[in-house]
C-alpha cells in the first residue's frame, strides 16, 4: 500500500525494517552502574566537528542517565556480538550480565566502552532536541576505538543476518 494518509505506528516500524542496519548498541552511566540500549535510529552528523546523534525513546531506561550524566557511546558490532545484542534487546535481561564480560572499559567521557567492537564513539552530550514522544541527543566525539577487522552484525527485517 502507498499513499495512505495516516501511518499507523506498527506500519512504520515494518516499513523500517526493509532496510539493512549495522547494529549499533548505545551505553552510559547511571547511579545504579552501566546501562545501554540497541540504538538503531544512532547516526553521524558531521565529521567537522565529529558529531553523532542517537534518538531516544520517552520510554528508554537510559534516556535520563544520558541526559543527567552528558556522555554516551555508541558501538559498531561486530557479528560474534549477536548474542550480546540479543541481551540487550531483551528489556527483562538482567542489567548487570549485560557488562559482565571482562571485555568493557572506559575513555574520556567514563561511558561504558566494549572494547571488542567493530567500532566505537565516546561522545559528550552538546545538544538535546525533543519531538514528539522522541528526544534527539547530539553528542560530540570526544575519543574513539576502531578494531579495524572483523564482519558487522547486520539486522534486516527481524532477523540477525549470517
Amino acid at each position: 500500500m502507498t499513499g495512505q494518509a495516516v501511518l499507523d505506528p506498527g506500519t512504520f516500524w515494518k516499513v523500517l525494517g526493509e532496510r539493512a542496519i549495522g547494529m549499533t548498541l548505545v551505553t552510559t552511566t547511571s547511579s545504579e552502574g552501566p546501562i545501554g540500549f540497541i540504538g538503531l535510529s544512532a547516526a553521524h552528523v558531521s565529521a567537522s566537528p565529529p558529531t553523532l546523534l542517537v534518538s531516544l525513546d520517552h520510554k528508554t531506561a537510559a534516556r535520563a542517565p544520558i541526559l543527567e550524566r552528558r556522555h554516551f557511546a555508541v558501538h559498531y558490532l561486530a557479528r560474534e556480538h549477536q548474542p550480546l545484542a540479543e541481551l540487550f534487546a531483551d528489556r527483562q535481561s538482567d542489567r548487570a550480565a549485560r557488562f559482565a564480560s571482562p571485555d568493557w572499559a572506559t575513555l574520556g567521557t567514563g561511558a561504558p566502552v566494549l572494547k571488542t567492537a567493530l567500532g566505537v564513539f565516546d561522545c559528550a552530550v552538546t545538544d538535546v532536541v525533543e519531538r514528539e514522544n522522541t528526544t534527539v541527543v547530539f553528542g560530540r566525539v570526544v575519543d574513539w576505538l576502531t578494531r579495524g577487522n572483523g564482519d558487522p552484525l547486520i539486522y534486516f527485517r527481524g532477523k540477525y543476518l549470517a
